[in-house]
């Protein structure tokens, strides 16, 4: 199977008090980009995100979003600071002492003051916010993969028929391509049966300028090498996998094939049969940048 570089998935995991939401969508892409954003709080598990999505994605433009929620009430902590509300009472009385003032400070008043209490969250459980978030991850993954493996059947049933519209082109240009040469061959001998006289009449001359003709306007090989690339390029299709730079690199190789054949062809039948050719590679061309 092959899979499209386009793709969707969406997974929400509730483990607990928490709740694991993971987003992820693709484009075209030469290689593997993901961009992911992700709470603060879950930041050092990236590393691990990216891991786990290159077991599942090779080629595309991904971005991934991920949202946490914390439902638990005990996550935060007062921390009362012995040494700190001491020290406090050490210097206010020595300030009621050498000012002659009263020491009227209370534990409402104390406690009022800057680092006497204050609130802690508790240290993160991170294996079990890790098994939530790959839970949520490998969802969406999965999901993702699902989507660009269907679209990716669609793009190969296309290429397909494209396919077989190229070869019908390198078929006709196959049976047509002697009668080019036979057709020169006739009109090369009428015309000079119009300039000379039958007595001084050359076969062997007609032969050579037929002959320097053929090798001119022969596209053989060509059209062999297209043949070729067409039925590995099918191959490849069916066999499926992560194809997409091997059939691009097959496709500029069909496009050269086809501008030669253009290029040295004579009749306009096989022009325009080659033109169609052309157009028809470059569709080929832009369905594979699709492929991962």
């Amino acid at each position: 199977m092959i899979k499209s570089m386009t793709g969707f998935g969406r997974c929400e995991v509730s483990e607990g008090d928490r709740k694991f939401t993971a987003e992820m969508k693709a484009v075209n892409h030469r290689y593997l980009d993901v961009n992911i954003k992700i709470p603060k709080k879950l930041n050092f598990f990236e590393a691990s995100i990216r891991s786990l999505l290159k077991t599942y994605i090779e080629r595309g433009k991904v971005d991934l979003y991920i949202t946490y929620e914390d439902f638990t009430e005990n996550n935060v902590c007062v921390r009362y600071n012995r040494d700190v509300a001491g020290a406090y009472m050490k210097y206010l009385a020595e300030m009621a002492e050498e000012f002659s003032l009263e020491n009227d400070i209370r534990v409402s008043t104390l406690s009022r003051y800057p680092e006497v209490f204050a609130m802690e969250e508790q240290a993160l459980d991170e294996k079990g916010l890790w098994m939530g978030l790959e839970k949520a991850v490998r969802g969406a993954a999965e999901r993702f993969v699902e989507t660009r493996i269907t679209e990716g059947g669609n793009l190969r049933e296309d290429l397909l028929d494209k396919l077989d519209q190229m070869q019908g082109q390198v078929d006709f240009i196959t049976e047509r391509s002697p009668l080019i040469i036979a057709r020169y061959k006739e009109k090369l001998r009428e015309k000079i049966r119009e300039l000379v006289d039958e007595t001084r009449f050359d076969e062997s001359r007609i032969l050579t300028e037929v002959t320097i003709f053929a090798d001119k306007v022969c596209v053989d090989e060509e059209l062999v090498r297209l043949k070729s690339h067409i039925a590995q390029t099918r191959e490849t299709l069916l066999a499926g996998g992560s194809v997409g730079r091997k059939l691009d690199f097959i496709a500029q190789e069909m496009n050269r094939e086809a501008n030669t054949i253009l290029s040295k062809t004579t009749d306009l039948e096989i022009s325009g049969c080659a033109i169609e050719l052309k157009t028809g590679i470059e569709k080929i061309r832009e369905q594979i940048q699709n492929i991962e």
